[in-house]
């Protein structure tokens, strides 16, 4: 699967890639499986220094970090709502709370019993997150494109933003592009 989404990066014109606290957790935690599943992927992470949060970094990790795959940089929308929404109304950013406070329906799950989910429970709970991701990203984008990572900022004057959000209502794979 990570090699699989490796190639599929790879083939994408340079864009940028949204996640909800990936750049705390799901980058480097993709990262580390790829690791130890001696995998290469072209996934490069950079320390961000200035990256603050009240909770505790992924285990072995002193952070979060700048990224960029393949030419994508990245953009973690969650940064963009903790840093002003959260912080004026004193809200959680969590996904599902500020999605829930945004007017959306995210599918909760119990984190605790994700492993006895069947594949379609599991691939509809993915999929919300996705979803979410983007729509949350999407927006607030006249604010959130000034936060996408400076990994290759000064390389690309002008990029496309690609919201990979797994698949769409129909059922089929949603990707977006929006000029910067």
């Amino acid at each position: 699967m990570l090699r699989d989404l490796d190639i599929y990066l790879r083939g994408l014109a340079p864009g940028v890639i949204v996640t909800w606290n990936g750049a705390r957790f799901d980058l480097p935690f993709l990262s580390d499986r790829a690791r130890t599943c001696g995998v290469r992927l072209g996934l490069e992470l950079t320390t961000d220094t200035a990256s603050r949060s009240p909770h505790a970094p992924l285990h072995g990790h002193a952070g979060g970090y700048f990224a960029s795959w393949f030419g994508h940089r990245h953009l973690d929308a969650y940064r963009v709502y903790r840093a002003d929404v959260g912080a004026m109304l004193h809200l959680p950013c969590g996904l599902k709370s500020l999605a829930s406070f945004m007017g959306f329906r995210p599918v909760e799950v119990d984190r605790d019993q994700i492993h006895n989910l069947d594949t379609g429970q599991l691939h509809e709970y993915v999929a919300s997150d996705a979803t979410l991701t983007r729509l949350l990203a999407l927006r607030r984008w006249q604010t959130a494109k000034h936060s996408i990572d400076p990994v290759l900022a000064e390389v690309h004057t002008s990029v496309e933003v690609l919201v990979l959000a797994g698949p769409n209502l129909d059922g089929e794979s949603d990707v977006q592009r929006i000029s910067v």
